[in-house]
């Protein structure tokens, strides 16, 4: 999950002129020439055909994105965010997030960081999108991976708030059978009364989500793309057979700082289930790996092998933008 770095003043830096943002605007500007560098991993943006007209696809394209140290760790220690993007990657971040129809997290990162999980794009620029020329940026759908329904969502979440005031749509929980059965009637009414809903999945012998079972549920709800942005359990789980077929795009941060040894690490393990093992790659959302700070997500029965490692990235670019730096790929099939 991307934290927002610390702001130079409160208020940031007073502005004038036509279209200047207020200093009570929270909105970050990205530049039409760093829109470009990224517009070849975004998703197909042609207009999408009636929703009567629209074959469902079985899976949304999917973006994996995240901020690391340059020791791949990407926070020092489970529970606690830590900022490591600059503000010119986190304006970049937001700018993705307005690129997808969905936005989608684990119930570690919702509980520890609770987040917005909303864009703050501001609009404005070249090449903008239809809403953006109206004044208005696209909103993500959030999604919360939660298979044991730990994330105790309600009311004063900002998740919930920002959906209230206008500024983020309602969330979606994704959340086992018998989980649900234990939501209390209050986060359930919490959801609902900003638009969210609890969708209940199968899990698998180890308690997760079998990352098939996912993005065929949000394809069927009308899900075209989603932007998945933590946490490490749930990055990991996307690094490695089976999970790493699901990947279409990959943009990551690099942050010019190392964290040290012992942190929470975006890593892919060295084993990995065979093909056709398990039940289509765990996606996370229902172990204690997020908790503890290691482990891949991935299926963690007996028919396990050694990962096909090292696996390189193709169709790579590197950019350098603000004090860090960007990296572009995409995960052979």
């Amino acid at each position: 999950m991307t934290v927002p770095p610390p702001s130079p003043s409160p208020a940031g830096p007073a502005s004038s002129g036509p279209g200047a943002a207020s200093k009570q605007d929270d909105t970050l500007p990205f530049p039409p020439a760093r829109r470009a560098l990224i517009a070849p991993y975004l998703p197909p943006s042609e207009p999408a055909p009636p929703a009567h007209a629209r074959p469902s696809p079985r899976y949304p394209y999917l973006t994996l994105t995240y901020a690391s140290s340059l020791d791949a760790s990407i926070a020092l220690v489970p529970g606690r965010p830590i900022a490591l993007s600059s503000r010119d990657t986190y304006a970049m971040t937001h700018f993705l997030r307005s690129r997808h129809d969905a936005l989608l997290v684990g119930a570690g990162t919702a509980a520890a960081d609770d987040p917005r999980l909303n864009s703050r794009l501001r609009p404005g620029g070249e090449g903008e999108e239809e809403e953006e020329q109206e004044g208005t940026v696209k909103q993500p759908r959030p999604v919360v991976l939660d298979a044991r329904g730990r994330w105790r969502v309600g009311p004063e979440s900002r998740v919930v708030q920002a959906a209230r005031q206008g500024k983020g749509l309602g969330p979606w929980v994704l959340v086992s059978e018998p989980a649900f059965a234990e939501v209390e009637e209050e986060r359930v009414r919490a959801v609902e009364a900003v638009g969210g809903r609890y969708v209940r999945l199968p899990t698998g012998k180890d308690g997760r989500f079998a990352w098939a079972d996912v993005l065929s549920a949000l394809a069927g709800l009308g899900v075209r793309s989603v932007m998945v942005e933590g946490g490490g359990d749930v990055i990991n789980s996307l690094l490695v057979p089976p999970g790493s077929g699901f990947v279409d795009a990959v943009v990551i941060t690099i942050a010019p700082v190392w964290l040290g040894q012992g942190g929470v690490v975006a890593s892919p393990p060295r084993v990995a289930p065979e093909p056709g093992g398990g039940s289509g790659g765990g996606a996370g959302g229902g172990g204690d790996d997020e908790e503890k700070g290691h482990g891949s997500g991935a299926d963690s029965h007996n028919n396990s092998s050694p990962a096909p490692l090292p696996q390189r990235l193709s169709d790579v670019s590197w950019f350098p933008m603000g004090e860090d730096v960007v990296m572009c790929g995409r995960i052979p099939k």
